[in-house]
């Protein structure tokens, strides 16, 4: 098991091989501020290779997500001059690549305001779950300027069109429309209801096999920029070594015996 940091803006619980990230700078509504995303990244770096945390659940204490970025570090940079905004904003940029390759399954659970850098952690998370009275956006533009680290992931989640709209207007929309969109999978009425589909969909992730899983998102990400045959080929030596792994054999034998697997009874 890998120690996690310590944190100031962060709550972390980890419970059952589930790694709880709790936002926690509520009188912001969360804001994302620059010793956030060190925490962030620093959290995600600390389990990326411990293979005994197979989901994390990202959310927002206070009964919001993130309300986007911290004016107040922006207001800092500006009196550093334009390098400090360049490596600010970057340092976010990093996290949601970080984010979205993290081997294991992220989770992020949204209520409340999900804008800016909030809702670009949202288009990076595997499986998103919204509450439907939740506020979600791209305000940027209306302060002048741009979703820079945000919109390649937001285009990848949404598509180019609707992507287009969302930024180009600043239009506020709630998790009804978060699930036509496809931004997010489900969209629930109430904390109730949200929290038995969390606890759902943690049920089915411990159904599937943690390197697995690891490999299969790496694989569906892959598909996004590889050649398709050189990516083929790979995943077919990666099949072959899964099916006599320790994995594939537990899993092979489960299925023969008529038992759960080990890692589903975890």
């Amino acid at each position: 098991m890998s120690a996690l940091p310590d944190c100031q803006t962060l709550l972390l619980n980890l419970d059952a091989g589930v790694l709880h990230v709790t936002l926690n700078r509520p009188d912001s509504r969360n804001a994302m501020s620059l010793a956030m995303v060190g925490e962030l990244r620093a959290v995600l770096e600390s389990v990326r290779h411990d293979a005994s945390v197979r989901a994390i659940v990202l959310r927002g204490a206070g009964g919001h997500f993130c309300a986007g970025g911290d004016i107040k570090d922006m207001a800092g940079a500006r009196a550093a001059g334009a390098e400090a905004y360049r490596t600010l904003n970057r340092a976010f940029g990093s996290l949601l690549e970080e984010a979205q390759h993290a081997p294991q399954v992220l989770i992020a659970v949204l209520e409340g305001a999900v804008l800016g850098g909030g809702f670009g952690l949202a288009c990076v998370s595997d499986i998103a779950l919204c509450q439907q009275d939740a506020k979600l956006g791209l305000p940027e533009t209306t302060l002048g300027i741009l979703p820079a680290q945000i919109a390649p992931f937001v285009v990848k989640r949404i598509g180019l069109t609707q992507a287009r709209r969302l930024a180009l207007t600043a239009a506020r929309f709630n998790g009804s429309e978060a699930e036509r969109l496809g931004l997010v999978h489900f969209s629930e009425i109430d904390s109730e209801h949200l929290d038995a589909r969390l606890h759902q969909v943690l049920s089915q992730v411990r159904q599937c096999a943690p390197q697995a899983n690891a490999q299969t998102k790496a694989l569906l990400l892959a598909a996004e920029h590889e050649a398709l045959g050189p990516l083929l080929d790979r995943a077919a030596e990666q099949f072959a070594a899964a099916v006599s792994g320790a994995e594939g054999s537990e899993g092979t034998m489960a299925f023969m015996q008529k038992r759960p697997p080990k890692w589903a009874a975890e």
